[in-house]
């Protein structure tokens, strides 16, 4: 097969200078900043030399031993992201260490910022959180809300590397930061370790207009890395399409770095599309070779169906039936992540070979 055509053609990104400066700018619009105008005009040359001379990543290191290129150079970001994924791991395989539940609260909601009132979705992640807590297991709670209600808070959008060749897309993602382009403070850095670190993942969320919210989303973009990613950039040379062509067509294992973590799911909604999206995140989850805990603890629920929305936290306050599954998903992902590091959790499919790995 002749080497596939790499395909150009979507136009110029590169701004002007004035372009650049006034979108730099834009973040010192508050009056507090007119004191520091001669200040700023300083580091505003800097950061179009940064932009200018396209400073994604600007300190690196030698990949040193381990790596199929020894003498690449690689982020030291990046590095520092991989040292902690491969902690997280060694965390997950160490069985004197207790089990550890990552609890995801999808939500962009919070109280603390526009709508002025808790979301539902963190009420019931409560109602897991307690019973995890319960127990010897470690819960580690993820709020997504933060995105929309933290300063810095932020998941930058997926640039589908995966879509060129998968041994281009590298775990951990390292499309980001891009300093040149203003694309730091990428929470992914953070969570992919976490989500490592899991023996088992329950996610509870709304439904937005048919589909996830985009908090949770952007972090589902984000894992895709995590579903058959490189997790050595020096085999590619960095981001070289036509290298990462050439290994996947070689021949590409496909690695699922997050396969075998248990999960539940709980997935709510006022008027239609929660039984949509909780067949899309039970789909995602176990094409990443993650498993359900059972099918109990993956469900969908309406809270007060086609009522005011001003009277939705009444609604789930008489609803003890779904308050009483929500626990019970929690107490099944427990039972489920005890078994499974007890080796009592049989894989009927176990050691068969995947004729479709993509």
């Amino acid at each position: 097969m002749p080497a596939p055509e790499i395909r150009k053609g979507q136009g110029d990104t590169r701004l002007s200078r004035e372009e650049f400066e006034r979108r730099w700018r834009q973040k010192f619009y508050n009056p507090l900043f007119d004191s520091v105008r001669s200040e700023i005009d300083r580091v505003a040359e800097i950061a179009w030399k940064a932009y200018d001379q396209g400073h994604k990543s600007p300190r690196y290191q030698k990949a040193g031993p381990g790596f199929a290129d020894p003498d690449f150079d690689l982020s030291i970001e990046w590095l520092e992201t991989r040292d902690h994924i491969q902690k997280a791991q060694a965390d997950y395989e160490n069985k004197s260490l207790p089990s550890r539940i990552l609890l995801i609260c999808g939500a962009a909601r919070h109280d603390q910022t526009c709508p002025g009132e808790m979301s539902k979705t963190f009420r019931m992640v409560q109602l897991a959180r307690e019973e995890i807590e319960k127990t010897n297991v470690t819960c580690d709670l993820l709020d997504l809300g933060l995105l929309s209600a933290q300063y810095g808070r932020q998941i930058l959008p997926c640039k589908a590397c995966v879509s060129t060749a998968m041994p281009l897309c590298n775990w951990p993602c390292s499309c980001y930061p891009n300093h040149a382009l203003g694309q730091t403070n990428d929470w992914m850095n953070e969570l992919y370790p976490r989500c490592v670190a899991a023996h088992g993942i329950m996610i509870v969320t709304p439904v937005y207009w048919y589909q996830a919210p985009a908090g949770l989303k952007a972090m589902m973009d984000r894992l895709v890395c995590a579903d058959g990613g490189n997790p050595d950039p020096t085999s590619t040379h960095g981001k070289r399409p036509e290298e990462a062509k050439k290994l996947e067509l070689e021949g590409w294992s496909y690695p699922r770095h997050l396969a075998d973590r248990l999960f539940a799911l709980v997935v709510h909604g006022d008027a239609e599309g929660a039984d949509t999206l909780r067949r899309s995140l039970v789909d995602w989850l176990t094409d990443m070779k993650l498993i359900a805990a059972s099918p109990s603890a993956t469900f969908d629920r309406y809270v007060g169906y086609y009522e005011p929305y001003a009277t939705s936290h009444e609604a789930l306050d008489r609803d003890s039936g779904l308050q009483d599954e929500v626990k019970n998903a929690a107490r099944t992902l427990i039972n489920a992540v005890a078994l499974s590091r007890a080796g009592r959790l049989p894989r009927a499919d176990e050691g068969l070979k995947d004729p479709r790995p993509k």
